[in-house]
């Protein structure tokens, strides 16, 4: 029954029809060449971001021994010019590694390695060489400055990655019919059964693939729009959020090539009315997490966030104004707005936050294409660098907490993701 007293009901489910099928024979890896002995050496899968920010890369490298931590491992380089990172007469750049997993593909001792990307070192006029330098898209070493910052506020994230996924030769949603639409939103959410829950085996080999690589994944979900998926990763501490996330888009995409099916984190990928996908960003520190006076803390970062609402806005995913219209579960990305419980604002409170006093907010506004470096810096400047207006004012209370939802309309300016006011 719906809050209202009616009677709830849902449209009717339709069965989907043909199958996807690899290029290739996978089962003759699997028999032939999978647990074939390495001879004491590993593989290092080494992944990086590519030249448009949302692209990954990787490719491998063979050593002599198990690394126990990034440090150990040796610095790499690659064909800047084939990734739009580079031009072609001085085309490398340097890899650093800065996070290792276990390879869920290889298995074994064999290891994935999350890394940034830098300009290479040059010879100075003085004969010295000079240190690395983070290439344009490299958005991590930011992020890393400001996590190093504000390490005394533990910082904990956890982000909700929404996806969909796509027919790989035609780009439309898995499972739905070839020139047409499923039946209307309503059954999908958190569904079980056919027609309703569409490539659950690549959701859960995404699950223990991610599990086995020992990334923080912690669950996973069928969303509002058939063929749409959502998986958490966190919580995640500091700038471990961006490279666990990363390192997950990473195992999706090459789980997905296995069954020859696209993911796509766009997040409006059909116009119309159905659901977008977002990067729903979960955050708290250790002033929020403080008994009784967490939830002051609460209020004071967010009015910090409304400060900088076009400067998030500008750096939470490209195409986000075709999500964030003020339907469909989201706010306009034109007003900043908070509240408790509820999903059409900014910002979404905890139901039991304003009673326990302290935990955790949502921030809603990222889209399902975020770059979880950037958006992690942003978060983490505006909540934790900015003065809060309690201490301004002397201790004065911000009073927003009874109020469902509050919203401030601000213009959306296009601003620069680097995050500078």
């Amino acid at each position: 029954m719906s809050p209202s007293g009616e009677t709830y009901s849902l449209p009717p489910c339709f069965g989907t029809t043909g199958k996807e099928e690899q290029l290739l024979d996978g089962s003759l890896w699997n028999s032939r060449f999978k647990d074939l002995d390495q001879a004491g050496k590993i593989a290092a899968e080494y992944v990086w971001i590519g030249g448009t920010g949302a692209d990954l890369r990787c490719k491998t490298r063979v050593l002599d021994k198990v690394p126990t931590k990034p440090e150990e491992l040796p610095m790499w380089n690659y064909d800047g010019s084939s990734t739009g990172q580079a031009p072609g007469d001085d085309s490398e750049v340097y890899l650093v590694p800065r996070a290792i997993y276990k390879d869920p593909f290889r298995g074994g001792d064999n290891i994935l390695v999350m890394c940034d990307a830098y300009e290479p070192p040059r010879v100075l006029p003085d004969g010295t060489v000079s240190a690395l330098k983070p290439i344009p898209t490299n958005t991590r070493a930011a992020c890393a400055e400001v996590m190093e910052k504000t390490k005394a506020e533990e910082p904990w994230f956890g982000i909700e990655q929404e996806y969909t996924l796509l027919n790989a030769r035609t780009k439309w949603p898995l499972g739905w019919p070839t020139n047409g639409y499923p039946g209307p939103q309503g059954p999908y959410y958190c569904s079980a059964g056919a027609g309703a829950a569409i490539g659950r085996e690549i959701v859960e080999a995404h699950l223990k693939a991610c599990l086995y690589a020992g990334l923080n994944i912690s669950g996973v979900n069928a969303e509002v729009m058939p063929a749409q998926w959502e998986y958490q990763v966190g919580p995640c501490v500091g700038i471990s959020m961006g490279d666990d996330l990363w390192m997950s888009r990473y195992i999706i995409y090459r789980l997905a090539e296995l069954y020859n099916v696209e993911v796509t984190f766009d997040p409006k990928p059909i116009p119309g009315d159905w659901n977008g996908a977002g990067g729903h960003t979960n955050f708290s520190s250790k002033a929020t997490r403080a008994p009784e006076t967490g939830w002051q803390a609460i209020q004071d970062q967010i009015a910090n966030l409304e400060k900088r609402h076009a400067v998030h806005i500008a750096a939470y995913g490209e195409g986000n104004e075709r999500r964030l219209t003020g339907k469909h579960e989201t706010s306009s990305m034109n007003d900043f707005s908070w509240g408790v419980a509820n999903r059409g604002c900014s910002i979404r409170v905890g139901r039991m936050v304003p009673v326990e006093k302290c935990g955790y907010y949502e921030d809603r506004r990222p889209a399902s294409n975020l770059d979880p470096y950037v958006v992690t810096r942003l978060v983490c400047e505006s909540a934790l660098l900015i003065p809060s207006r309690a201490a301004r004012d002397g201790g004065v209370a911000l009073q927003r907490a009874a109020m469902p939802c509050t919203t401030t309309t601000t213009p959306f300016v296009s601003s620069s993701p680097s995050g500078s006011c």
